[in-house]
């Protein structure tokens, strides 16, 4: 009797120690996907604020990161064209030559 309990005992720790190890490695995976995702975010919004920034200069642009859309009288629409794709609307002021962040967000296909 004692025998018994003491083998269900330890098949008890050994399903314990199995099912942590499992837990363990898809928390891992989990902060890696969640790093990588931060990592590509922050590139993406880096890029978008490049395109922002280089589009009070130069209204022409022929080799450019971003895709960038009129949508009405000096107000633009700025979209990355890596994943995640961030989108921005800006309002470009002519006579100073500035642009200012009307609003922002995130592009899901």
């Amino acid at each position: 009797m004692i025998l018994a309990w003491v083998i269900s005992l330890l098949l008890l720790c050994t399903s314990l120690v199995v099912h942590l190890e499992r837990l363990t490695a898809l928390r891992m995976i989990e902060v890696k996907s969640i790093e990588i995702a931060q990592q590509n975010f922050i590139s993406a919004e880096k890029e978008v604020l490049d395109c922002e920034h280089s589009f009070a200069t130069s209204y022409l642009f022929s080799e450019n990161s971003c895709f960038i859309q009129p949508i009405s009288k000096n107000i633009w629409s700025i979209t990355s064209k890596q994943k995640p794709a961030i989108q921005v609307h800006i309002a470009l002021n002519e006579k100073l030559g500035a642009t200012t962040r009307i609003n922002w967000r995130q592009v899901f296909d």
